[in-house]
C-alpha cells in the first residue's frame, strides 16, 4: 500500500512538471500592435503634427480588415479625441496632433480578434528638453533639510552586521545590516556586499523601488568592484516571510500618503534621512577607498538616488532610472505628475497643507541642488513615472549630466542601458 501511494505521488509530481513544461508562458503576444511615429527619435518641434503608423500583426503578418479603437491626448490626461479605424490592409496612419508648449502626446489603441482584446500605446515628445517643472521651491527648503540631518545625527547609528554565507559567493561576502535611524529603536535594514579581495573600493548605495516588499541580496555590484548596500525603507527585516510582508503591506497601505499634511511628520522624512544614514555607514567601512561614493536605483529608487545626491555632499556620482516623485503638482497644471500620482483625479489630496508638504519632498527641488555628474535614463511609454514628470526633473539639474532615452520602453529598462550605467559608474570611479 505504501509503495502504491509513493507511485501515485511520483506520477502526480511528474504529471505536474510535464504540464508546466508544456505550458511555458509565451514570450510574445499572438497578435501584436506595431506603432511607428514618423520621427525616428519620437521627438517633435512645437506645433508640428505627429503621425503614427498603426499595424496589427498576427504571425508577423498584417491582419486585413481589422477595426482599431483609438484615443489620444496629452500624457496621462483624459483623451481629447476617440474614434475607430478600419485597417483594410492591416496598416493605417493617424495624426495625433501637436502641442504648443513642451510636453508629451499619448496614443492608446485596442482591437478585438477572435474574442481576445489586445492593447498598446505610444507617447511622443514635443521639445521634451524644454519642459519646465510646476512645483514651487520653498524658501526654507535648504534650512529644513540641514536641520533635519543635523537632528538625525544625534541618533546613534549602532550598526548590527551579520554575515550571510547563504547569499555569499566565492568572490563576494554578503551581510545583513541593521542601522538605527530617525528615532531610537527605529531601524532600516539592508544587504551589504563586499568583494573578497581585501582591497579598497568605491561604495555604492542602492535604494529600493516602491512598495512594502522583501529586498534581495545583490552581489552584481560587488562583482564589478563596488562595496554595495541595498536597503529597504520601512524598518522591516528582510528575513521575515513573504506572508508577513504581505500582511504588513496591507496594514500600511499607501505609505506615501501618511502625514502628507505635515512636512515634519511626513512618512518620507525618515526615508530620506535614512538614505544619508546609509552613506554614513558605507563611508565608515575600512574597505572604503575614501573618495568614491555613488548612488543608483530605479523608480522610487531613482528618486531616492537623486535625493541622496542632493542631500549628501559626500556623494560623487548618481545614476537614476525613471525616477518617481517628480513634479507631483503637474496634475494641477493639466499635465502628468510623477508616481504616486497623488494629485491626480484618482485621489482627493490637493489641500494647501499637502501641497506645501510635497514641495519639500519633490524630486525636482532636489534635482536643482545636484552638483555632481549624473547618468539618467527613461522611456517614453512609461505610465508609472510618466516622461513629462521625469524630464521636468532632468531639465532642472544644473550639473554635468547625460541621459539615455529608449522611447519604446515603459517602466522597465533594457540590459544594454544597465550595461551603459555600470560602465559609466566604473569610469567615474576609475575602476578598470
Amino acid at each position: 500500500m505504501k509503495y502504491i501511494k509513493l507511485l501515485l505521488l511520483s506520477f502526480v509530481l511528474f504529471n505536474s512538471l510535464f504540464i508546466n513544461a508544456q505550458n511555458s508562458p509565451a514570450p510574445i503576444k499572438l497578435v501584436q500592435f506595431v506603432l511607428t511615429p514618423n520621427h525616428s527619435n519620437w521627438n517633435y518641434d512645437l506645433k508640428e503634427n505627429a503621425i503614427v503608423k498603426i499595424a496589427v500583426l498576427k504571425y508577423g503578418i498584417p491582419v486585413n480588415n481589422t477595426k482599431v479603437i483609438y484615443e489620444f491626448g496629452n500624457d496621462e490626461m483624459l483623451p481629447d479625441k476617440t474614434g475607430t479605424l478600419l485597417l483594410k490592409t492591416g496598416t493605417a496612419e493617424i495624426n495625433i496632433g501637436t502641442l504648443k508648449t513642451p510636453g508629451f502626446r499619448q496614443l492608446k489603441v485596442k482591437t478585438i480578434i477572435d474574442g481576445h482584446t489586445y492593447r498598446d500605446q505610444v507617447k511622443v515628445g514635443f521639445s521634451p528638453f524644454e519642459i519646465q517643472a510646476t512645483v514651487e521651491n520653498p524658501k526654507d527648503f535648504d534650512a529644513f533639510w540641514e536641520q533635519a540631518i543635523e537632528t538625525n545625527k544625534s541618533i546613534p547609528l549602532e550598526p548590527v552586521t551579520t554575515h550571510k554565507p547563504e547569499f555569499s559567493t566565492p568572490a563576494v561576502d554578503v551581510y545583513l545590516v541593521r542601522l538605527q535611524n530617525y528615532k531610537k529603536g527605529k531601524f532600516i535594514y539592508g544587504y551589504l556586499s563586499k568583494p573578497k579581495d581585501n582591497k579598497k573600493h568605491p561604495v555604492l548605495f542602492n535604494p529600493p523601488g516602491a512598495g512594502v516588499k522583501k529586498i534581495n541580496a545583490i552581489t552584481s555590484f560587488a562583482e564589478e568592484g563596488f562595496i554595495s548596500f541595498t536597503t529597504e525603507i520601512h524598518g522591516i527585516s528582510p528575513e521575515l516571510s513573504k506572508q508577513d510582508y504581505k500582511s504588513i503591506s496591507n496594514a500600511i497601505g499607501d505609505y506615501w500618503s501618511i502625514n502628507l499634511d505635515d512636512k515634519d511628520q511626513y512618512y518620507y522624512k525618515s526615508v530620506y534621512l535614512g538614505c544619508v544614514r546609509a552613506i554614513d555607514f558605507l563611508t565608515s567601512l575600512p574597505e572604503f577607498d575614501g573618495k568614491n561614493v555613488v548612488v543608483t536605483g530605479g523608480s522610487q529608487g531613482g528618486a531616492l538616488s537623486m535625493i541622496t545626491a542632493a542631500l549628501d555632499k559626500r556623494v560623487t556620482a548618481v545614476s537614476a532610472f525613471y525616477p518617481a516623485l517628480c513634479d507631483n503638482s503637474g496634475y494641477l497644471n493639466q499635465r502628468a505628475g510623477g508616481w504616486p500620482h497623488m494629485f491626480s483625479s484618482k485621489y482627493q489630496f490637493a489641500t494647501p497643507e499637502k501641497l506645501n508638504t510635497m514641495q519639500y519632498y519633490d524630486v525636482v527641488n532636489f534635482a536643482k541642488r545636484i552638483r555632481i555628474p549624473g547618468f539618467y535614463s527613461t522611456g517614453y511609454n512609461d505610465n508609472t513615472c510618466p516622461p513629462t514628470s521625469v524630464l521636468s526633473a532632468f531639465n532642472s539639474i544644473n550639473a554635468k549630466k547625460e541621459i539615455v532615452i529608449t522611447p519604446i520602453s515603459g517602466h522597465w529598462r533594457f540590459p544594454e542601458t544597465n550595461e551603459k550605467s555600470i560602465k559609466w559608474l566604473k569610469q567615474t570611479c576609475g575602476i578598470d
